[in-house]
């Protein structure tokens, strides 16, 4: 049997919400959602720890943040991990990664953010995470502003043009064995091909729409005054802070925020072409996911790292696998796609994982998972005026439900429960109502149970009869030791 080469879109802040087979009522995705109806869509996927950098350590390694104690942003990634890369590399594939990498720690914000600093500096070789192709850069935030360097070259190439079209020309050429060396991408085996040396698996992480939020002109026009369909707990009687350079208010940073999604579902259909036409599409599995979503005025906020589904939820569409458009209402995580990806190529990992091989529900030869629920984190924030510096949470999400705590180093206490059938854009916390004080007390047990057998650090304060966990009492210490 032929193995299948595997290509990994990631659209940094696209929220699950945001594309037409997804329900959103505003924006046309009609290549994604071709996709989707190629293979599975999972209706419930979560980002397990909603910021770019601990999304992709555990993408990269299938482990938890929690783990290596991942602050959501300035954390450089050891070489000494073994990553993605390695296990196909070990399987004979051929592995490559096009556009944003974020595990060099390369942000700069002590002293001060410096993107423009940051947007110039390569990754060094050793820390590419031995993807044998590497185009890729840190960090940019400027989708006209894109800098890339290959392999252990320290040049810094600029991307002409937009970002998403840039980096889907560069992954195009090298899937279909194009003129690589016209963008100076260079290639897998050195001559500008991947076709001589498949299978490839290959991620493609392009940054819009995350911010600064703009798009081609093309795009921009589509949507200038355009009317929108506003979700049920979107406030827009606030002032919120421009995302980007064009427009007036939310609303226009919404239409931005559409028109990039659109600008990568004609990107989608671009690769799916390509492949088409070199007679590699049968063969090429391509999924589409994205490291966390975006608020966007919903709960009155914006950008992310809040257990809002806005916030934690993202696509994961597995497409070209057969099945007719197959969706799945089970809870899944950032910490299964290192397994899946690996799965869907018969690979499995060398050493066990925390996280759920999804290709046999994906290829329709299981009809479901055997696990109640997915833990949702937030570890540190080390920058004072983000939300989370003082206290971070902790989550457990089940199909029908999400429990969050809240607290410092005294421990995380109840914060948020909700119905997410009943209550789809969780208006109503739960956590204090009487009639579900059994159900809360239930996703207690199971958090405090997940957060253990993860060996997670969090301090849980007791609650609901249930003991803390990792707390610290200083009169017991005191009498444990000298009585």
């Amino acid at each position: 049997m032929t193995r299948p080469n595997i290509i990994l879109i990631i659209s940094d802040q696209l929220r699950r919400q945001a594309l037409g087979c997804y329900g959103d009522p505003n924006v046309s995705t009609p290549n994604i959602d071709a996709l989707a109806a190629s293979g599975t869509r999972f209706t419930a996927a979560s980002s397990t720890y909603p910021v770019c950098v601990p999304f992709r350590f555990s993408l990269m390694t299938g482990e938890y943040a929690h783990t290596r104690f991942i602050p959501s942003i300035e954390w450089r990634m050891s070489p000494a991990e073994r990553t993605l890369a390695d296990e196909f590399n070990e399987a004979d594939y051929r592995t490559a990664l096009f556009g944003k990498w974020h595990l060099y720690g390369n942000f700069g914000h002590y002293p001060g953010h410096n993107v423009v600093k940051a947007s110039r500096t390569p990754v060094p070789r050793p820390f590419q995470g031995r993807f044998q192709h590497f185009a890729g850069f840190d960090i940019c935030n400027d989708p006209y502003d894109t800098w890339y360097s290959t392999h252990d070259d320290p040049t810094m190439r600029k991307i002409e043009g937009y970002q998403t079209d840039g980096l889907f020309d560069l992954a195009i050429d090298y899937a279909t064995g194009g003129p690589a060396g016209a963008t100076g991408a260079g290639s897998a085996t050195g001559d500008g091909t991947a076709g001589q040396r498949e299978p490839f698996a290959a991620v493609l992480s392009v940054e819009p729409p995350h911010p600064l939020f703009t798009a081609p002109p093309e795009y921009l026009d589509r949507w200038r005054d355009r009317e929108l369909v506003l979700r049920d707990n979107v406030e827009v009687d606030k002032e919120y802070r421009k995302r980007g350079p064009h427009g007036r208010d939310l609303l226009d940073d919404l239409r931005v925020y559409y028109a990039m999604i659109e600008n990568l579902d004609d990107n989608v259909g671009r690769l799916v072409a390509a492949l088409r036409a070199s007679g590699q599409l049968d063969n090429t599995i391509i999924a589409l996911t994205a490291d966390h979503g975006e608020l966007l005025g919903c709960h009155g906020v914006l950008a992310k790292q809040r257990p809002w589904e806005e916030s934690i939820g993202i696509p994961l569409i597995i497409g070209n696998v057969g099945g007719g458009g197959r969706t799945v209402a089970d809870p899944v995580c950032t910490e299964d796609l290192f397994p899946t990806l690996l799965g869907l190529a018969g690979i499995t990992p060398r050493d066990p994982k925390p996280g759920l091989n999804l290709a046999p529900v994906a290829r329709g030869q299981a009809e479901g998972l055997d696990r109640d629920a997915v833990l949702l984190e937030f570890v540190a924030e080390m920058r004072p005026e983000v939300p989370f510096h003082e206290e971070t949470w902790r989550g457990i999400r089940t199909r029908r439900h999400k429990y969050t705590v809240l607290g410092d180093a005294h421990g995380g206490k109840p914060w948020q429960f909700f119905d997410l059938e009943s209550d789809p854009y969780e208006l109503t916390n739960l956590v204090d109502d009487p009639d579900h004080a059994d159900l809360v007390k239930q996703h207690h047990e199971l958090l405090r149970a997940r957060l253990a057998e993860s060996y997670d650090h969090y301090v849980l304060a007791p609650a609901f009869g249930c003991p803390g966990l990792n707390t610290w009492d200083p009169k017991a210490e005191h009498q444990k030791r000298f009585g």
